[in-house]
């Protein structure tokens, strides 16, 4: 485990500063712009170039070596928070420099993501897969609990510039633990990495739709995230609306999301999650979604934090019920290509989910509301009041989603459908 300590721990260090960077570049963002389009594109462009990266992350993966591959990733990362950086420190930042970096960033996380995850097999023993998974997502609960207090503190004291110093200096702390330790590398494929693979993923997806229960898996929990997604586009921006611009309360809320996680996930590893997994999955989405319904509601920290915290508190149930799903009907063999087309069509539906968020928040929402109407009596009048109209209609239809997949016949009796063993 020693190998696997070391890495685990720069990339809390770097994650811990790079959504602190991403705090305060919200902040930023709606002191300058105070628009919903602004910051929920944000969003979509760091999924834009992770879209097309997911159709050869893997056959790059696995054909050059996963450590620098890392640390290529970390360097672009660094790389993009300079260029912020200075244009910030000349007064040239422009809220489309954040589409452009965001973009990149997420591309070259992609590869570093899968680089990271394809590597734990080769460093830790086998008796520690569970302690390595649970620390891993330790690392972003955790981050989630820091990262938005520091920032929303720092922010009003050493301001944007102080922030990105910080998160250069963490991604400088997760290079070096990189380049500290040898990763081994498996034996290196031959085939192009342009090797046919849309055909591939193709063939994967029409195995995935032939079978109904399947079929169903996969069109209900892109549902699901397609609303989460939309909802989660607008979410700071309906915080911040609310608050007249408060980095205090958005920081406490993410904090109470992360909290929640991390709660969750210790619950679940003492219980073991249900034995029907799919009511796991689909129990999770109610539960989540209506969690949702009542921060919508909300108008103070009183309703916001215990909400959110009991909405982040469903998301390790359902995310590791709807993972052993998969696991299960799909054979070792055959994960890595499915996996990667799932992948596809959920990053797809959040880049969608992602694009129209804003400009329904903007144009359509909040005008309606601007004014007064009978829906105002529930969600008040003025800057906010009609984004949080549509971040609850987006958690109602989340549990609209969960009790639509418990009226699937072949969805509740998924896990005796068979496994899918073989590529057509």
């Amino acid at each position: 485990m020693r190998t696997f300590i070391i890495i685990w721990l720069g990339q809390l260090v770097s994650t811990i500063g790079s959504y602190m960077t991403e705090f305060a570049l919200i902040l930023w963002a709606w002191q300058i712009t105070g628009s919903a389009t602004a910051l929920a594109l944000v969003a979509f462009f760091s999924r834009l170039l992770r879209i097309p990266m997911t159709l050869v992350a893997g056959l790059i993966v696995d054909r050059y070596n996963r450590k620098a591959l890392m640390i290529w990733a970390d360097t672009v990362a660094v790389l993009c928070t300079v260029a912020i950086a200075l244009l910030f420190f000349t007064d040239q930042l422009k809220i489309w420099h954040l589409y452009l970096t965001a973009a990149i960033s997420g591309g070259a996380g992609q590869i570093q993501g899968l680089a990271y995850q394809t590597s734990l097999t080769l460093i830790i023993p086998s008796q520690h897969y569970v302690r390595a998974n649970s620390m891993n997502s330790s690392v972003h609960y955790g981050s989630t609990i820091l990262s938005p207090a520091l920032a929303g503190v720092l922010f009003t004291w050493i301001g944007l510039s102080g922030i990105l110093l910080i998160d250069l200096i963490t991604f400088g702390v997760a290079i070096a633990s990189l380049m500290s330790v040898q990763i081994p590398q498996p034996a290196s494929r031959v085939e192009p990495i342009f090797n046919a693979p849309i055909r591939t993923l193709y063939q994967s997806f029409r195995q995935v739709w032939k079978q109904a229960g399947l079929r169903q898996l996969l069109l209900i929990t892109t549902l699901f995230w397609f609303f989460h997604d939309l909802g989660a586009a607008i979410y700071d921006p309906m915080i911040l609306a609310r608050t007249n611009g408060s980095a205090q309360i958005l920081a406490s809320t993410a904090s109470a999301a992360g909290i929640g996680g991390v709660t969750g996930a210790i619950l679940l590893t003492v219980w073991g999650g249900s034995k029907q997994r799919i009511h796991g999955l689909l129990g999770g989405f109610i539960g989540a979604g209506i969690s949702k319904t009542f921060f919508g509601f909300g108008k103070s920290l009183q309703i916001w934090l215990p909400a959110q915290f009991c909405s982040s508190l469903h998301f390790p149930v359902l995310s590791s019920s709807e993972t052993a799903l998969w696991m299960e009907k799909i054979t070792p063999a055959m994960q890595g290509r499915i996996f990667a087309t799932n992948e596809i069509l959920l990053q797809v539906a959040s880049a969608i989910a992602a694009l129209i968020a804003g400009p329904l928040a903007d144009r359509i929402f909040e005008p309606a509301l601007l004014n007064g109407t009978r829906l105002s009596h529930i969600f008040g009048i003025g800057a906010g009041a009609g984004t949080s109209l549509l971040y609850v209609l987006c958690s109602l239809a989340m549990v609209l989603v969960g009790i639509i997949g418990f009226c699937l016949p072949q969805l509740r009796k998924i896990e005796a459908s068979p496994t899918i063993h073989t590529q057509e």
